[in-house]
C-alpha cells in the first residue's frame, strides 16, 4: 500500500493473516510480513479492542420470588442464593439481531430437578440465545418451587452492579421481592495474547511476525471476534485520513469569505435589484444574503426550481457590479460532495 506523505511516497507491504490453529472457542492467527515497529502497534491495538469493545449481552438483573436480598436461602434448594448467582452469571448469551434493547427470561420449576441453563425460558427475549445450556444452576428438593426472572442487556466489556442501571438491590412492585443486580461480563473474549516475533527467511530485513491467540466464550468464533474488532479499528482511524483536505478546504473557504468585503457578503437579496421571478426563486431556496448565493454556487443554485440561465445571467450581472463573481465560491466544493445537483432548466424563467 502506497501513502503520499508530505510530498514523498511511504510504501508498506500488507501482511497476509493466516489461522494455524483453530477449535472450539479458540484461534491462533499468525500475520507476517508486518512492517517493524508495527507488529506491537497492530498487536496491543487489536487486543485492547477484542477484550473492550466488542458487544455482547449478558444477565445484569434477576428477580427471585421470595427473596429480598441476595444473603438469603430459597426454601428446599440446595444452594443459597449467593452460590445460585454466581452460577447464573455464568450464563452465557448470544445475540441474534443488532438491536440495543434488552430482554426477560424466565426460570419457573418445582418439585425435585436439577437446574441447568437449558430450564430458562426466551419468550421475552427473542433476540437472545443462551449457548451453554447445560450449565448447572442449582438443585430443587420435591418440595421446591423457583420462580426466577432474568434481565437481558447489551453491553461492553464488563460492568460492576454498582455502575448498571440497576444499583444495588432495588424494590419491585411485587412487594415480596427485590431485584438484585450483578456484575455483568459482556464483553464475548476471554482472553487475547499477542507475541511479534521476528519474520521469516526470505521477508527481507526490518520484517516481523506477529502472532494473535484469541479465546471467546462461545458466543462468537474467535475468527468474527478479530475481524469485529479490526472493522473498529479502521472506523477509528478512519476520521484521520482525511484530516489534511478538511483542513485544506476550510482554509480555503475561510479565505474565500474573508475576500470579499462584509458589506457586500452581508448584504440583503433585496438590494441586488433581481427580477421577482429570480428573487422569489432564490427565496424559496433559504436565499437571503449576497453570501449565502455565493456560497450557493452555480451548480446549487440551477438546481432551485425556477432558476435556469436567464436568472444565472441576471445573477452574475449584479454581482459583477459589486466586484464579486458566482464561479469564485469555494464552500460549494463540501456540497458536491453530498449529491448531484438537477439539471438546470433553460426555459426555468419564463414567466
Amino acid at each position: 500500500m502506497v501513502f503520499p506523505i508530505g510530498g514523498c511516497v511511504v510504501q508498506l507491504a500488507l501482511p497476509k493473516i493466516e489461522c494455524t490453529e483453530f477449535r472450539e472457542n479458540y484461534g491462533k492467527f499468525v500475520a507476517e510480513p508486518v512492517e517493524k515497529g508495527f507488529g506491537v502497534i497492530l498487536g496491543n491495538s487489536l487486543r485492547r479492542v477484542l477484550l473492550s469493545s466488542l458487544r455482547g449481552a449478558a444477565v445484569a438483573s434477576v428477580l427471585i420470588d421470595g427473596v429480598t436480598q441476595e444473603f438469603s436461602t430459597i426454601p428446599n434448594m440446595k444452594e443459597d442464593v449467593t452460590e445460585f448467582l454466581m452460577n447464573i452469571r455464568d450464563i452465557r448469551i448470544r445475540c441474534l439481531s443488532d438491536s440495543e434493547d434488552g430482554g426477560k427470561m424466565t426460570l419457573n420449576l418445582k418439585g425435585k430437578v436439577d437446574v441447568h441453563a437449558s430450564d430458562i425460558s426466551n419468550g421475552g427475549a427473542p433476540n437472545f440465545e443462551i449457548v451453554n445450556p447445560d450449565l448447572y444452576l442449582a438443585t430443587l428438593d420435591s418440595d421446591a418451587k423457583l420462580d426466577v426472572e432474568l434481565n437481558i442487556k447489551v453491553g461492553k466489556g464488563y460492568q460492576t452492579a454498582s455502575t448498571g442501571d440497576n444499583v444495588g438491590i432495588i424494590v419491585t412492585s411485587g412487594g415480596t421481592s427485590k431485584e438484585i443486580s450483578l456484575d455483568a461480563v459482556y464483553s464475548p473474549v476471554r482472553r487475547a495474547n499477542y507475541a511479534v516475533e521476528s519474520g521469516g527467511p526470505g521477508q527481507g530485513a526490518g520484517k516481523e511476525r506477529l502472532v494473535l491467540e484469541i479465546w471467546t466464550d462461545g458466543t462468537i468464533d474467535p475468527v468474527q471476534a478479530i475481524g469485529e474488532s479490526a472493522a473498529l479499528l479502521v472506523e477509528q482511524f478512519g476520521c484521520f485520513t482525511g484530516l489534511a483536505r478538511t483542513i485544506a478546504e476550510k482554509e480555503e473557504a475561510d479565505a474565500w469569505q474573508k475576500s470579499i468585503p462584509s458589506d457586500v457578503y452581508n448584504m440583503p437579496l433585496e438590494k441586488l435589484n433581481l427580477s421577482t421571478h429570480t428573487y422569489n426563486s432564490l427565496r424559496r431556496g433559504g436565499i437571503t444574503t449576497t453570501g449565502q448565493l455565493l456560497e450557493k454556487g452555480l451548480e446549487g443554485l440551477m438546481s432551485l426550481g425556477g432558476f435556469g440561465v436567464k436568472s444565472k445571467e441576471e445573477v452574475d450581472v449584479a454581482l459583477k457590479e459589486l466586484g464579486v463573481e458566482l464561479t469564485s465560491a469555494p464552500l460549494e466544493k463540501d456540497k458536491k460532495k453530498k449529491g448531484h445537483a438537477k439539471d438546470a432548466d433553460p426555459e426555468g424563467d419564463n414567466e
